[in-house]
């Protein structure tokens, strides 16, 4: 429960990060859209959607979490609970639980693989694991309609959240992380097959896109590339058509 109480510190209470991040979201959402929040955790973005009007699928396999966020949208009749991971197909997947830190909670052992031993993820311990329930963006869709944005933080497991997509979609952001460059440069290419064609970055909590214009997709992947690593992680935000 310490953890927790951590994240609802950090990512609660902060008005200046709140109107950043309502400034950020504002560039993508208005009022009555449809909006996936993939890998909710305890629910800061979704709280920046409802500010900004929009209804929210929020989603997140974390049980304590989910209490978290049951308690903090109670009443809100549009906020829409899903306890699940995200990924490739409808079933189950094994989430790989850092207990100290659950925002690194993941369900990708890939993910594990490259923070051992990575500068600045030495104190990271995920000490259990547990299944939990998985289903897909496209199946998100079909019961609850098409999302005029979809945000995506699931710690590696970006990659296949993606492959459970078929459709085209307004906009959408994924996390990447310096530590897994080539996920997320084939979240790139995934985003590139199913329509989007310009790409920015945010890096970090940062909440503002990086760069002055719009970049393709082999530009991106450029950035991507010469990032140092001491970046450590963002955020590439998509559109179609280019803005």
């Amino acid at each position: 429960m310490s953890s927790l109480r951590r994240s609802l510190e950090f990512y609660y209470g902060d008005p200046a990060r709140e109107a950043a991040m309502d400034e950020l979201y504002a560039r993508f959402v208005e009022a009555g859209d449809l909006v996936f929040d993939v890998g909710s955790h305890v629910g800061d973005r979704t709280g920046s959607f409802r500010r900004l009007g929009a209804r929210v699928v929020a989603v997140e396999p974390q049980p304590l979490c989910l209490r978290a966020m049951r308690t903090i949208y109670a009443g809100e009749d549009d906020v829409m609970l899903v306890e699940a991971a995200c990924g490739a197909y409808d079933g189950s997947v094994r989430l790989h639980v850092n207990s100290r830190n659950p925002t690194v909670t993941t369900a990708s052992s890939h993910f594990l693989d490259a923070a051992d031993g990575a500068d600045g993820w030495e104190d990271q311990v995920w000490d259990s694991t547990v299944e939990v329930a998985s289903t897909t963006l496209d199946s998100l869709i079909g019961r609850h309609g098409t999302p005029t944005f979809v945000k995506i933080d699931v710690e590696g497991f970006e990659e296949a959240v993606l492959a459970g997509l078929s459709r085209p979609l307004p906009a959408l952001s994924f996390e990447f992380t310096t530590i897994e460059r080539a996920m997320a440069l084939r979240c790139v290419d995934r985003l590139t097959a199913l329509g989007f064609d310009a790409f920015n970055i945010a890096f970090g909590d940062d909440m503002a896109l990086a760069l002055g214009e719009w970049q393709s997709a082999a530009e991106m992947a450029e950035h991507l590339r010469s990032l140092p690593h001491e970046v450590n992680s963002g955020d590439v935000y998509c559109v179609s058509p280019r803005p």
